[in-house]
């Protein structure tokens, strides 16, 4: 097949996903067109059958704002047209499926029919599509749709619910390569980060308030009571001052290491002993996710899809929002009960190597793409 994919080009887990979507299909010998406004940061270098279209923004000025969803649509018009795709694959609602229906609606003209296929992701449907302004919008897009995907559960049926939606909507879980994502000692890495011998907290993240950065600071604040330990802080974001702030306040500022971006994360996640997820809105936990596969426990809270991940007394531990005390509770728990520990690593490993394995999961889009054009 000839694959179209729009999505985001940034460190969220939606960019991630459809770009090693993208790179596993070419894999495969599908020829993949990425279409966004910048390359992909995971297409870091060449890979056969994989090309990147870059949707360029003119500036006029009459526009005081840029026309991306237009200028979107021509750029997947002009990729369709030239390239003969068989299909647009496009993640994340807003605007991406609306430019997918905007240029299936202009091909019809020319008695061209292309199908579109439109996978949400979470705060596209859990916090922007819920927007007034934007609610019609993305039902009308949803809806419009050849086929959709969720990435778990939780997120079809708060789909089908907030919308009002009755569509038939596939689950397909969000994947990792595992050979990538798998235990391996790090021990210069560690040694840098925890000179002495402390325990490793980390956490991944676009620091965006949702996500609840500032919990874990916290959590690292009473764990420390009981024992030594570090918190590594990977990604960047909004709600970075208000980190930094709050660990400096709490006088533990030099056991709270910000790394900011990293590409480099199999060495950042073996040096760990615990992730933390205290997110207050999760659709799935890709992030989590790639630790459980490098046999790192989670300690997570118990929103969207994170309990159809992280399996609570197994692969780590769920408390409610905002729970700080148990979270530490939970961590201190683990952190002190090697047995315990060393169970819930191997049962984590296992988890994702048993269901969310590339080779597992990218099949399941190759049926649903076939399905979708043969309908």
């Amino acid at each position: 097949m000839k694959i179209g994919i729009t999505c985001y080009p940034t460190y969220g887990g939606s960019g991630v996903v459809a770009t090693e979507l993208g790179l596993a299909l070419a894999a495969l010998g599908h020829q993949v067109h990425f279409i966004s406004y910048a390359i992909p940061h995971r297409l870091n270098k060449f890979f056969e059958n994989v090309f990147f279209h870059e949707v360029e923004l003119s500036t006029y000025p009459l526009f005081e704002h840029s026309l991306y969803d237009l200028a979107l649509t021509s750029k997947m018009l002009e990729v369709i047209d030239f390239e003969e795709l068989d299909l647009m694959h496009v993640h994340y609602a807003i605007p991406h499926a609306v430019s997918a229906y905007l240029a299936r609606q202009v091909l019809r003209r020319t008695n061209k029919n292309l199908k579109f296929i439109t996978t949400l992701h979470g705060t596209d449907i859990t916090l922007v599509g819920l927007e007034p302004s934007f609610m019609p919008l993305v039902k009308f897009s949803i809806e419009e749709s050849d086929g959709v995907t969720t990435v778990s559960r939780f997120l079809k049926e708060k789909t089908l619910t907030n919308y009002n939606i009755e569509k038939d909507i596939e689950v397909i879980y969000n994947f990792i390569d595992i050979e990538k994502f798998k235990p391996n000692q790090s021990d210069l890495f560690r040694k840098h980060i925890a000179p002495n011998g402390e325990k490793v907290l980390v956490h991944t993240s676009n620091f965006r308030i949702v996500k609840r950065v500032t919990d874990t600071i916290r959590v690292l604040e009473k764990v420390k009571k009981e024992v030594p330990a570090k918190l590594v802080l990977v990604g960047d974001g909004p709600d970075r001052s208000e980190c930094e702030r709050l660990a400096r306040e709490l006088d533990i500022h030099k056991d709270v290491v910000f790394l900011g971006k990293q590409d480099g994360l199999t060495e950042i996640l073996n040096a760990a002993d615990i992730f933390l997820m205290p997110s207050q809105s999760e659709s799935f936990g890709l992030s989590a996710l790639e630790a459980m596969a490098c046999g790192v426990p989670v300690v997570s809270s118990s929103v969207g899809g994170l309990p159809e991940l992280n399996i609570h007394n197994e692969t780590g531990y769920i408390a409610e929002i905002g729970d700080i005390d148990r979270m530490a509770k939970y961590v201190i728990e683990l952190l002190t009960n090697e047995k315990r520990y060393k169970s819930f690593s191997k049962n984590s490993r296992e988890r994702a190597v048993k269901n969310f394995d590339k080779n597992l999961i990218v099949p399941k889009y190759v049926a649903y793409y076939e399905k979708i054009l043969k309908s």
